[in-house]
């Protein structure tokens, strides 16, 4: 595969991301330098295959990814434009008016400097999480300065193609809004549930099962980063908490009025419909996440399989749903607390479920109904 992007590219830190696009390119040939304050940083990130680092004779490179925390990006990416006159910079800090604010306060020169986003990532940071696949399939944002020149968008752009992500065009402020959204308040929301587990009972917890997994898996993040990020985002984190916190008053105040009653039948009116409306309005919202292709979320069927803790057997079991013909359109493992089992959860099609659960029964697969 031949990439538009061509050599030399720089990469300003050497985290997750940064070293992620240097593996990407390096994999394919591309020459990459790489420069991080971190010493150790640099050498683990060398020592992966995300590229070389940055010498004095070095020729000028042609784009500069700038991968640093939303508070110091604007910073170096003035830097990066001035040290560099040539070349396109662009960075992938998740927070994107911020950073623009900074720049043209600082008089940057904008016609070189394209904002971009990839809407990537893992709970695991650090250049030894770093994978070159890691923007495969997911979303970019491509953030114009408002006078970025035609061809800097384009070498942005085209990085964006190479690494195997999908471009999306948004402005600054929009894209702020959006990850406001999607992505800062669910981590600010499962911290939050998560910091309540910590005077839990230890026999309580030792009743959680998948959903409180779910609710709390972006819980386990960098402190430090996802400070810089709420801080840089503050504005729009903050119209979406507010929200919320109705949302949760008029909740809360439901569950008053239920919890002075003496059974269902006196609670007073309203409230109960105020709980069932919470409820309904969440699947509502989750209808709406983009599913399998981008599309609108499908309702599936779901056949749930215990399969044995024991090497091979998921493996197994994931042969015999394609040898059953049937496609397997997603997976979710949940593991039984105390025992040597565990639950996957296969989706499919809804015309699907009889004849797969036939199937695996007759395969020997137990099936929980």
């Amino acid at each position: 595969m031949t990439l538009a992007t061509r050599g030399p590219v720089r990469i300003v830190g050497t985290g997750l991301l940064g070293t992620s696009v240097g593996l990407a390119l390096a994999t394919h040939g591309v020459d990459v330098v790489l420069h991080d304050p971190s010493r150790t940083a640099l050498a683990l990130a060398r020592d992966v295959g995300a590229g070389r680092p940055a010498g004095p004779d070095d020729a000028p490179p042609t784009l500069i990814v700038v991968a640093a925390p939303p508070d110091v990006t604007a910073d170096v990416v003035r830097a990066e434009l001035a040290a560099y006159p040539d070349a396109v910079v662009t960075d992938v800090a998740s927070v994107k008016g911020y950073v623009l604010a900074e720049l043209k306060a600082a008089g940057a020169d904008l016609t070189r400097y394209v904002g971009s986003h990839p809407m990537a990532g893992r709970e695991r940071s650090g250049p030894s999480a770093a994978v070159p696949d890691l923007f495969l399939g997911r979303p970019w944002v491509i953030a114009d300065s408002g006078t970025s020149s035609p061809d800097a968008v384009l070498a942005v752009r085209s990085l964006a193609v190479d690494l195997g992500a999908v471009p999306v065009t948004m402005d600054a402020d929009a894209h702020d809004a959006a990850v406001a959204a999607v992505s800062h308040v669910p981590q600010v929301a499962a911290s939050l549930v998560a910091a309540r587990l910590r005077a839990t009972d230890e026999a309580a917890l030792g009743l959680a099962g998948q959903g409180l997994r779910d609710v709390t898996r972006l819980a386990a993040s960098d402190p430090a980063l996802w400070t810089s990020i709420l801080a840089a985002n503050a504005s729009a984190v903050r119209d979406v908490l507010v929200e919320l916190r109705t949302d949760l008053d008029t909740v809360i105040d439901a569950l008053r009025q239920a919890a002075a009653a003496d059974g269902p039948e006196t609670i007073e009116l309203g409230a109960l419909a105020t709980l069932a409306q919470a409820i309904a309005d969440g699947n509502a919202g989750v209808a709406r996440i983009p599913g399998k292709h981008g599309g609108a979320q499908r309702t599936y069927g779901v056949v749930t399989v215990l399969v044995p803790d024991a090497p091979g057997e998921l493996a197994r079991l994931l042969t015999e749903v394609g040898e059953a013909g049937v496609n397997l359109e997603d997976l979710h493992l949940e593991h039984a607390a105390g025992r040597p089992v565990g639950m996957a959860e296969i989706s499919v099609l809804p015309g699907s479920v009889e004849h797969l659960e036939a199937e695996l029964t007759a395969r020997g697969w137990r099936l929980v109904s």
